[in-house]
């Protein structure tokens, strides 16, 4: 077809522009976030006033800072039990617990026992630091020993946590029957304090790193003397029936105000967990970060001190992710 030489030339004059303009927006014009896509997740911490708590808003701003392309949420929760849940259902990606709730999930047992097979997708990402089964008290509530729990007003822990897993093992083996024996509430750690500190409730359960906010809250408050009760000589008759999951530890005199002695308590481990579906590289950036920046988790909560790589494979309940495990193996500190 017969063209004009002026029309052909407009003709490719517009192509070239257009041609031009789109090669620039592809290059330089994409809105940042259409070039680096980011990952949410979400990782189950804790309730207010507990050491998963802080420390589970510690870690997931250091994901968001140090793991490329990843956004990390910590979400407040009601702990161990719940949060193996939450990870069994998807509903989180990562999560803190105590190891003996851990494995009872992965293996179906206890509470879990309705999941069935649903708990073997829980995978470690990390050993973290131990946690020390507190009992709290006030001196004047008649509380010398752990067997004076008996007749007296107790918080076993907030419902699907694992201070509650721990405080029934313990009144268990003083053979003190939680629905019978004493009156029974189940509050949060804040709420525990706060009724100990009003006289609503004589003693609570707390597992927890030490030292704890809520605990070291209640030993600096004037007028008060908190008092920790030692119970480390029920460990054999726990271990006996549950496995060698727990071991003794002592709570430091320096942990908290007003102590005047160490105090031997039954401790268990504390895990950080993923799904299995997790991406490799995501679970591998993740464990680095944790030992890469332990300095600004330190700085978080005094605790992170206690997460030491050399630890940080051992005695897992769980299998480890693949992608954490290489970060490991690299490490030399899993085989």
């Amino acid at each position: 077809m017969f063209r004009k030489k002026g029309y052909e030339f407009a003709w490719w004059k517009n192509f070239l522009t257009c041609f031009l303009a789109l090669t620039l927006f592809f290059a330089f014009g994409h809105p940042a976030g259409a070039q680096t896509k980011k990952t949410n997740i979400s990782l189950a911490s804790g309730a207010t006033g507990g050491v998963y708590y802080v420390m589970g808003g510690g870690l997931a701003a250091l994901i968001s800072k140090y793991v490329p392309g990843v956004d990390a949420t910590a979400e407040v929760t009601a702990a161990s039990v719940d949060n193996c849940k939450l990870v069994m259902a998807g509903k989180s990606d990562l999560a803190f617990s105590y190891t003996d709730v851990a494995y009872s999930a992965y293996a179906g047992l206890d509470r879990f026992k309705s999941a069935g097979k649903a708990g073997n997708v829980l995978r470690a990402l990390a050993m973290l630091y131990p946690g020390y089964n507190h009992i709290v008290t006030l001196v004047g509530r008649g509380i010398q020993e752990a067997k004076d729990l008996k007749g007296k007003r107790v918080s076993t822990g907030p419902p699907g946590s694992g201070t509650e897993v721990m405080a029934l093992k313990v009144l268990e083996a003083l053979g003190i029957d939680p629905g019978k024996d004493i009156g029974r509430e189940r509050l949060t750690m804040n709420e525990s304090a706060g009724a100990l500190k009003d006289g609503k409730i004589d003693a609570f359960f707390v597992n927890a790193g030490a030292p704890m906010s809520s605990v070291l809250d209640l030993a600096s408050t004037p007028g008060m003397k908190m008092k920790l009760i030692p119970h480390d000589f029920l460990l054999d008759k726990i271990n006996a029936k549950y496995g060698p999951i727990y071991f003794r530890l002592t709570i430091p005199q320096k942990a908290y105000p007003g102590m005047t002695q160490d105090v031997p308590v039954i401790a268990v481990g504390n895990v950080l967990f993923c799904h299995v579906k997790l991406d490799d590289k995501i679970a591998y950036s993740i464990a680095k970060t944790i030992f890469d920046h332990r300095d600004e988790l330190i700085l978080v909560h005094k605790e992170a001190e206690n997460i030491l790589l050399k630890n940080a494979a051992t005695g897992s309940p769980l299998p480890f992710h693949p992608g954490a495990a290489r970060y490991y193996k690299e490490k030399g500190v899993l085989k």
